[in-house]
């Protein structure tokens, strides 16, 4: 077993397994970890595109969608440090076995609600599949960013990040071909009301997706639990007993970079969900595009693309240029389109916002891998608290649904004058 976590600026000896994942040797664990960036980011998208499904099955009102929506922010605020307290204990294999496992339960809760036609257990099918993510989340980004060489770490999550991407851009042709394609909800003319015979049918259109999901999580959970992943810090035995030994006389908050890594992901989750809430409503605007909203849907496929094209691009410059330079670039790339997008109209403006996802695309695992740089043994818990951050896209759904980009405007003054 490897020792602890190495810090940027120590000249700790290093040992056998340590020299192999510099020379490469962790490549193949970064080929496995892809697959499982994928599919929670696939996962994550197909509970958004059965948002407007479970509008017409339930016939919820605003605060009902409200905490649909609410619920997968929810669990990533509750579970985080908890998750991070299970990495101490068990190690990072097995807390990723554990959180596919979790996620596996929640998908296959989701069957069951679909048969039961229950809003409550819906709920809790969606709290527990996002309780999964977060400890994939927790223990994950993590392992990827301290697997290699520290200074390759943005390269390396950025790329991994790129195939969460992925799955985001190809799951909505995914939910909309099994789940909106063959249910009543997905063909009806909009403000259709449905009988309770297409209502149970359509609940019970869900099945089949999820029980795909959940095979695919359980086989994969299967693959992970056997492989021979590198072993860091933090992964159980002697070790870990020695980290936590550690920690004891160490402090997170003299950590300047983890201290400004928090707030910056609360922020820029505010940016990145807000965009995908407020795009077609934005986008369908007479003087934007002009657009039904199945349309414009179609242009939304384009922003998330532009996430997954942005992350492989900032992973070849982050191996030529420093990370924190990456960043920048794309921080003021992003405030100089969304600035053309509040002031423009027509295709300018509509063109404007899709390309914000390039500029997005690097920012969370940027962000993340620079606020756990040099934590050492108190790597666990910084994660946590990166990842407790992603519960700031929470604010989004709270927001008046705006339906015209004057509208943003206004709320944007209003928030200025605050």
């Amino acid at each position: 077993m490897a020792g602890p976590i190495a810090t940027a600026g120590t000249a700790a000896p290093r040992t056998g397994a340590e020299a192999a994942r510099d020379r490469g040797g962790y490549r193949p664990a970064l080929s496995l970890l892809a697959s499982l960036f994928f599919m929670w980011g696939f996962i994550t998208v197909i509970n958004n595109t059965l948002l407007p499904h479970l509008r017409s099955v339930f016939d919820l009102d605003y605060t009902q969608t409200t905490l649909i929506e609410s619920v997968w922010f929810i669990a990533y605020f509750v579970a985080s440090i908890p998750a991070a307290k299970l990495i101490e204990r068990v190690g990072y294999q097995r807390a990723l076995v554990t959180g596919l496992g979790i996620m596996a339960l929640g998908t296959l809760g989701m069957i069951l609600a679909a048969h039961r036609v229950s809003y409550a257990i819906t709920l809790t099918a969606l709290f527990v599949i996002a309780s999964g993510i977060t400890l994939l989340q927790v223990a994950a980004n993590p392992y990827v960013a301290v697997v290699g060489p520290a200074e390759s770490a943005p390269a390396r999550l950025n790329l991994v990040q790129a195939y969460n991407s992925l799955g985001t851009t190809l799951a909505p042709l995914f939910g909309g071909y099994l789940i909106l394609g063959r249910s009543a909800s997905g063909n009806a003319a909009a403000g259709a009301t449905l009988t309770p015979a297409e209502r149970l049918a359509d609940a019970q259109s869900v099945q089949l997706p999820y029980l795909i999901v959940a095979v695919v999580l359980v086989v994969l959970a299967a693959v992970i639990a056997r492989f021979p992943l590198p072993a860091i810090s933090g992964s159980g035995g002697a070790t870990a007993r020695a980290a936590r030994a550690e920690r004891a006389g160490l402090s997170l908050w003299r950590h300047r970079n983890l201290v400004l890594g928090v707030p910056a992901i609360f922020i820029y989750l505010i940016a990145e969900i807000g965009v995908s809430n407020l795009f077609i409503n934005f986008v369908s605007q007479p003087e934007i595009g002009d657009l039904t909203h199945a349309q414009a849907s179609r242009y939304l496929f384009l922003l998330w693309g532009g996430m997954m094209v942005g992350r492989f691009v900032g992973s070849y410059l982050m191996q030529r240029r420093p990370a924190e330079t990456v960043l920048a670039g794309a921080a003021i790339g992003a405030c100089a389109v969304m600035l053309v997008a509040t002031f423009a109209t027509g295709h300018l403006a509509l063109w404007a916002l899709i390309s914000v996802g390039l500029f997005h695309a690097i920012m969370f695992p940027t962000i993340f891998t620079l606020g756990i740089r040099g934590l050492g043994p108190l790597t666990e818990e910084g994660a946590g608290l990166l990842i407790m951050a992603i519960a700031g896209g929470s604010l989004v759904v709270i927001l008046p649904r705006c339906r015209g980009h004057r509208e943003i405007i206004s709320w944007s003054s209003r928030l200025a004058r605050a």
